[in-house]
């Protein structure tokens, strides 16, 4: 039980985006008397070494599978059971690849307090009966709870290096704002929240379509003209998409580091980048790159690809968004990874 008036956070996953803002929020919870110093993170089960990884956390404070080098706070307790870890919690912070987010819902419904609150870190979307969802949707529709979320240009072991660090967190309840900047502002990681919830989440979404795209480019040969042409059309397809099909949409939310900022460093330094342009230059099937590359770690930005592309038919939108679609298209129907440049004259 969370001590009397004391808020008990729950972390859900434990990557390598999940161990380092495990760091942020241990030291946050034990920083500020609004929280439970204690901090529960759910984290799956694996056998590092012929140790349990859960044992290897607890007992060395140490994520050495995916955020390996880097101290985590002793308050921070690895647990492998979901239930249990989710118990008693008054805020929920998922942070696990999107394709899981559902099914780990459905296991946890029933067993969370009627009163938590929940923020997602999870830059990815989901296409259901009903049309394209955010995770935080997902999350809210199946748990029934407040669910805001955090975005931004945020590389996570430049972040467990404590490097300066932008953030947005997108919530439309600006009563929360205080507790969550309590729980996630510190020296090297700044905060900002804004109430235009769904542009935030959206743009979190979008720019690992964009940077399949720069990996495409990069495996191709293109310099950083091109690059930058890439960037530019992207972030205008982002807008269009945004303002198409979300209502309220603001501007302004673009230049936040959810936006245009993400968008640059995933452009330059992520995984999507990084595994498209592998993709490019030696043939092989994203999966089998995957599990090459990425140590158990999962791509967004091919997946989002397609979740999007779904909806552009369904609305047969495809030639108003063409950036997004041949990046589908290199990555699902075998279109050669030229076809990215033929398609960037379509914006003019």
């Amino acid at each position: 039980m969370a001590e009397e008036g004391k808020k008990k956070v729950c972390l859900i996953g434990a990557g390598n985006w999940g161990s380092a803002i495990a760091k942020i929020v241990g030291a946050n919870t034990k920083r500020h008397s609004m929280f439970e110093a204690i901090v529960q993170m759910y984290t799956y089960e694996e056998m590092v070494n012929g140790r349990k990884l859960t044992e290897i956390i607890n007992n060395e404070h140490e994520n050495v599978k995916y955020l390996p080098g880097y101290k985590l706070p002793e308050n921070i307790v690895a647990n492998s059971d979901l239930i249990d870890s989710v118990k008693d919690a008054d805020i929920l912070v998922f942070n696990m690849p999107h394709q899981f987010v559902a099914p780990m819902c459905s296991k946890i419904k029933g067993s969370i307090k009627d009163d938590a609150i929940a923020i997602s870190l999870i830059k990815g979307l989901c296409h259901t009966s009903s049309g394209l969802k955010q995770m935080s949707e997902v999350i809210e529709d199946c748990l029934g709870l407040q669910c805001g979320c955090l975005m931004g240009a945020n590389l996570a072991n430049e972040v467990a290096d404590e490097k300066f660090t932008e953030a947005t967190i997108g919530c439309n309840d600006k009563s929360k704002w205080e507790m969550w900047k309590a729980l996630f502002h510190c020296e090297y990681f700044k905060v900002k929240c804004v109430e235009d919830e769904h542009t935030v989440e959206l743009c979190g979404a979008l720019k690992n379509v964009v940077a399949a795209g720069a990996g495409v480019i990069d495996g191709l040969g293109y310099g950083e003209n091109t690059k930058a042409a890439i960037i530019r059309l992207g972030m205008i397809e982002m807008k269009l998409f945004a303002n198409t099909f979300y209502e309220n949409v603001l501007d302004d939310t673009f230049l936040e580091s959810c936006g245009i900022a993400d968008l640059i460093a995933t452009c330059y330094g992520g995984r999507n980048r990084k595994v498209a342009e592998a993709f490019v230059r030696t043939g092989k099937s994203m999966d089998v790159l995957e599990d090459e590359m990425l140590n158990g770690q999962k791509l967004q930005g091919p997946h989002t690809a397609y979740q999007v592309y779904l909806l552009l038919k369904d609305k047969k939108m495809e030639d108003q968004f063409p950036l997004m679609t041949s990046i589908y298209r290199i990555f699902y129907e075998n279109a050669p990874p030229s076809h990215l440049i033929s398609t960037l004259s379509e914006h003019f």
